[in-house]
């Protein structure tokens, strides 16, 4: 499996109890969907390994206790601690009207309401405080707050992202 087509679920923090169990913080705003898993992929190295699950328990919110097959023993779980957990993208819910996943919407076209096609969307960086959608226009990258109420209507079919950006956001690039 290849991270590229799998979506980040979290991170195993640490262990639980000297019998091998490890707590992994899901990255999620619905962490009960993860509760009954059967496997996941664990990042070691560059490579992802599929562990598979033995019994999980959701606790504290998006912690999720995990014993795994073949994870016996402290020593066992201390080759997987601060390890990324990754699922393959066909596990991730379907989004429909505004809402999106990042990577579904990389290589879309871009279309503001005043300005009309502004180019492809490259890249949402989502480092800083603000995402930013990051949209190539001719040689130029024009940069916008990844905002709800700037988000208009996604076409998935014809790969068109609709916005509507602040008045004066997009002239700052193109002048």
């Amino acid at each position: 499996m290849r991270k590229e087509d799998c979506f980040y679920l979290g991170i195993v923090a640490r262990k639980h109890s000297f019998k091998g169990e490890v707590v992994i913080v899901l990255d999620t705003d619905e962490p009960y969907r993860y509760e009954n898993m059967e496997s996941v992929f664990i990042a070691i190295g560059n490579n992802l390994i599929p562990f598979f699950i033995k019994k999980s328990l959701l606790q504290k919110g998006k912690q999720l206790r995990v014993t795994f097959e073949d994870i016996n023993n402290e020593a066992d779980a201390n080759g997987i601690l601060n390890a990324e957990v990754y699922l393959p993208l066909k596990f991730l819910p379907k989004l429909t009207g505004t809402q999106f996943y990042f990577h579904e919407v990389i290589g879309f076209q871009v279309i503001d309401k005043q300005f009309g096609a502004i180019g492809i969307l490259e890249n949402i960086n989502d480092s800083g405080a603000q995402a930013l959608l990051e949209i190539k226009h001719e040689a130029v990258t024009i940069l916008i707050p990844l905002v709800d109420k700037f988000i208009k209507e996604i076409d998935r079919k014809n790969k068109i992202l609709h916005i509507e950006a602040p008045k004066g956001l997009i002239e700052l690039y193109l002048n």
